[in-house]
């Protein structure tokens, strides 16, 4: 049964992933990176260095990015390594189907993130790139809990997403009214710890964190605990 997308990502975000012609605007790298100052590439290939240079067993990436993120992933994966993307948009999907070279290590699938079809500890790592502050509270929880759920005890989850910049950030008013008209559900990440979204008995064994761009955004490297 196809999951019907949520009621929230219609009503807020169809301007930026639901309408195709959303997709057809931000579907380019010199936008993507615009809209970060110019710290997409940097934050990118963060993210995929914590996945490692050549990426091995099982990984899962929650939600399409625009970019070349995923290009990226499936160019660093082992010949006999896995990687799966859901989506709960079809229309994200295709757009990202169309940047992929035809590999039958990569899946792509129409899912929800709060609940995924997954067994439990099935993957090895999970990514989540930009796709947090764009949920509200309850669906964040659900989304990490089912993330972790997912992840093999001693996996890793990395997590790039926006942070509380430095007091002084010049760039701190804007963003407050980038996140009050466009981005709703972001200001949870100013003024909260990812990790407080996390399901109680489901606290990572380990957490590095760095921050970028004065604070404004963050990545996370979230360990599963071994079972006792």
């Amino acid at each position: 049964m196809t999951p019907p997308v949520p009621r929230y990502l219609e009503q807020v975000y169809w301007w930026a992933y639901v309408h195709p012609k959303a997709v057809h605007l931000f579907e380019r790298e010199w936008l993507v990176n615009a809209i970060l100052f110019n710290n997409y590439g940097r934050l990118r290939d963060a993210a995929l260095a914590d996945l490692g240079q050549t990426v091995n067993g099982r990984t899962l990436q929650v939600a399409c990015v625009y970019g070349n993120l995923t290009p990226r992933l499936q160019a660093r994966l082992a010949s006999d390594a896995q990687l799966d993307v859901v989506d709960i948009l079809p229309v994200q999907l295709a757009n990202l189907r169309k940047k992929l070279p035809a590999d039958e290590r990569v899946t792509l699938k129409q899912r929800d993130a709060t609940a995924l079809d997954s067994a439990d500890a099935h993957y090895d790592q999970v990514l989540l790139f930009f796709l947090l502050h764009e949920m509200p509270e309850a669906v964040r929880r659900q989304t990490l809990s089912e993330a972790m759920r997912v992840l093999k005890p001693g996996g890793r989850m990395v997590i790039v997403d926006y942070h509380r910049p430095a007091k002084l950030h010049p760039l701190r008013p804007l963003m407050r009214q980038v996140f009050r008209h466009l981005e709703p559900y972001a200001m949870d990440l100013w003024g909260h710890e990812v990790e407080s979204f996390l399901p109680a008995g489901m606290a990572p064994v380990a957490i590095e964190k760095k921050t970028y761009f004065g604070g404004l955004y963050q990545k996370l490297v979230l360990t599963r605990q071994d079972p006792p």
